[in-house]
């Protein structure tokens, strides 16, 4: 796990599985957030310890949508309650032990051992579009959807800097899942444009944290990218950075589910 400091308020921890971002955001000295997870035992328990060792006093975790790999803080920090967007909240009351089963299909796929079941007990649902206090600071909250059909991502405005969950990757193109839609990810990057524009760091779910500038660049690849493939389907150019194996794949994915059937 690589662990990188983009403002005093501000840590980005980056896993060894998928390059999973997570981050500690401290508002003052009296409280602090864990935004999403790392994904590897070892990487939870050092976490904690981390944000102890920092001066984080991590009051609460959020998630930037219900995807399992983003909701495993309570492993790092049992005691603090979990607050997400109202649209993953009520994902996760509609498919109830869905990150449970999806975690242990990835722990046995990778022989991990963890020291007990993932617990997630109901979210605190949080208005999006809002605000949330954070000791002497506030985290904006604005809705994100395409990707999956829930999400926010959270914006420090202090620290300039944006977590975006799954959008803006560097290493991934964008993905659709079953519940997302290449009209709701157009939509969710003209609601990022203009904070990404303005900010100094971009923390993507996947890929490790960006300068702003780069973030702007691939916000408009992406774009690109999704409006071809609305156009032209499996003929769609990907993204000249990210024309791997592993992307490909996930292209001829997004080809099939926005497919007529």
């Amino acid at each position: 796990m690589q662990a990188v400091a983009l403002h005093p308020d501000v840590i980005v921890v980056v896993s060894r599985a998928y390059a999973t971002s997570a981050v500690l955001v401290r508002g003052g000295t009296s409280e602090a957030f864990l935004i999403d997870s790392p994904v590897f035992p070892d990487e939870l328990e050092a976490l904690g310890a981390l944000a102890a060792q920092a001066e984080f006093p991590v009051v609460g975790l959020l998630t930037t949508h219900g995807d399992w790999d983003h909701l495993l803080g309570s492993f790092a920090l049992p005691e603090a309650p979990l607050g997400a967007a109202e649209s993953t909240a009520a994902r996760m009351i509609s498919a109830p032990g869905e990150a449970q089963r999806e975690l242990r299909e990835f722990d046995e796929e990778m022989y991990v051992v963890r020291p007990r079941p993932l617990s997630l007990p109901g979210a605190q649902q949080l208005p999006v579009p809002g605000r949330v206090d954070l000791g002497e600071r506030e985290l904006e909250l604005h809705p994100t959807g395409g990707h999956t059909a829930d999400g926010m991502a959270l914006w420090a405005p202090w620290a300039g800097v944006l977590v975006a969950g799954d959008y803006l990757s560097p290493v991934e193109i964008p993905m659709i899942s079953a519940s997302g839609s290449v009209s709701q990810y157009l939509s969710t990057l003209r609601v990022l444009e203009p904070l990404v524009a303005e900010a100094e760091h971009v923390v993507p779910g996947h890929g490790g944290p960006i300068e702003g500038e780069r973030a702007l660049a691939i916000l408009r690849e992406d774009r690109a990218y999704l409006e071809a493939l609305e156009a032209q389907g499996a003929d769609a150019p990907l993204p000249l950075a990210r024309r791997t194996g592993a992307q490909r794949a996930v292209h001829a994915k997004n080809v099939e589910r926005i497919s007529p059937r």
